[in-house]
């Protein structure tokens, strides 16, 4: 065994590389999605504070939404497996990149003076759209356009490790600027439409550009089944592929944490400043060499294992933000380990569904990576529904009422636990659930026995 993933790695360094400037332009559009996602974890401080909506109403609407997702999800993942048109199968949902800023920014566009319903109502409807329609085919055409796009192992790493550089520096500038412009523009629902515009236009054309510059030309849609994927078999995906249950938890849990919006409150609440946000975004710039080391240390570990230590970072990251209090030192070291947990398993998730992809292969099921990037779409969406809705729920439990000028002890107790312990302990639960990930020790042998199946078919078909 050890000798096959020598040669694999041989391999793999030996292929050729992605040009530059391709590279860039097929990671603009995660630098695009991210912040819009980023921009979705104010949505709870807009609607409470500016809005003047229940905190409880406005997480429970976020939770309502992914009972739909759910279902989308998996019909999304079958329409993209079966797509074959003239610009391939995972490109043309691109354009789904425009409904997406455009139902977020429409999200901001709430009715001031309607009833609390209406106001609901239109939050909930945008929120699905942004969500179970444009944001669902996004996830779901994602790895499907990548090995499509690009034709290597090697080529894969680097889309997802040097490519990641992109969208991490694309989504710290935002963290930096949208606090510090939040302070001075957000002071109104106009002023909250007009900086939302500022990031949409822009992100908008940029998340648009790999549509352009890269065509998909590598085809690998030679698989057992040989048949076009239906839902009965994305339910036997389901049954018999438990890998991509342990990726979508821990992309569950990263979203979870990423989009509850927590940090916000905590600035507001704990430290009285919440332009300070900008500095630990600023601290997020020395994680960015992370991306160029992960592909020498991706010769010596898997994935799986890289995602592990991340981990067990964001355990020791949630242990420092607890006893951070307002001390900016310590909330910038646990800013630090915070970023630095969750960017394996966020930007390297795409490798691990083509993993999966080959096992399906392997077992006689059809790769897949349409639906299997739809499932783990899934998680992320839920993972985004669930923190935003539990800031909500919780701190409006904890007795959160932003018509306050003080805020109740019980209320800044439950800020502090979603900002450091909560995360630190579903990040160990996670660590614990990943242990079990064992599809990388087998790889090898899979995707020899894949190609030699391939082979064989090429060969009977001539």
């Amino acid at each position: 065994m050890n000798e096959e993933v020598k040669a694999v790695n041989e391999t793999a360094n030996n292929e050729a590389g992605v040009p530059f400037g391709k590279l860039i332009a097929f990671s603009m559009r995660g630098g695009s999605t991210g912040i819009a996602v980023m921009i979705l974890g104010y949505l709870t401080i807009f609607a409470v504070n500016t809005m003047k909506m229940p905190a409880a109403l406005v997480g429970g609407l976020l939770l309502a939404s992914k009972f739909i997702d759910g279902v989308t999800d998996l019909f999304a993942g079958v329409i993209v497996d079966r797509t074959d048109t003239k610009w391939g199968r995972g490109r043309p949902y691109e354009w789904c990149v425009v409904g997406l800023w455009l139902s977020t920014v429409l999200m901001f566009m709430v009715p001031e003076s309607a009833t609390l319903a209406v106001k609901s109502a239109w939050i909930l409807i945008m929120y699905l759209f942004a969500n179970s329609i444009f944001f669902t085919f996004l996830n779901a055409n994602n790895t499907v356009y990548i090995v499509r796009a690009f034709s290597t192992q090697k080529q894969y790493v680097q889309i997802s490790t040097y490519g990641g550089v992109v969208p991490m520096l694309m989504v710290l500038i935002f963290n930096v600027l949208f606090p510090t412009l939040m302070g001075t523009i957000a002071t109104s629902q106009a002023g909250w439409i007009k900086l939302v515009l500022i990031f949409a236009i822009p992100m908008t054309v940029l998340g648009m550009l790999r549509f352009f510059v890269v065509k998909e030309t590598n085809n690998v849609d030679v698989s057992a089944a040989g048949e076009k994927v239906n839902l009965k078999e994305v339910l036997l995906l389901l049954k018999k592929n438990r890998y991509i249950y342990i990726i979508c938890l821990g992309t569950l849990v990263v979203n979870i944490m990423t989009n509850m919006g927590v940090g916000v409150f905590y600035f507001t609440e704990i430290v009285g400043n919440v332009g300070l946000m900008s500095v630990l975004a600023i601290s997020q710039v020395i994680i960015l060499p992370l991306m160029f080391i992960f592909p020498q240390i991706l010769k010596k570990i898997s994935v799986a294992k890289l995602v592990r230590i991340g981990l067990l970072v964001g355990v020791t990251a949630g242990i420092v933000n607890f006893f951070a209090g307002s001390n900016i030192i310590l909330l910038v070291i646990g800013s630090i380990l915070t970023g630095a947990s969750s960017v394996p398993i966020t930007m390297l998730a795409a490798l691990m569904i083509i993993e999966c992809a080959d096992y399906n292969e392997n077992i006689g099921l059809n790769r897949m990576e349409g639906s299997l990037g739809a499932v783990n779409g899934f998680a992320t969406k839920i993972g985004a529904g669930i923190g935003a809705g539990i800031l909500g729920v919780l701190i409006g439990l904890a007795g959160y009422d932003g018509s306050l000028a003080v805020q109740p002890a019980s209320a800044i107790t439950m800020i502090r636990l979603l900002y450091s312990l909560i995360p630190a302990a579903m990040d160990f639960v996670v660590y614990l659930v990943f242990r079990t990930y064992t599809l990388d020790k087998k790889l090898p042998q899979i995707r020899a026995e894949n190609a030699a199946r391939r082979e064989a078919a090429a060969s009977h078909e001539a």
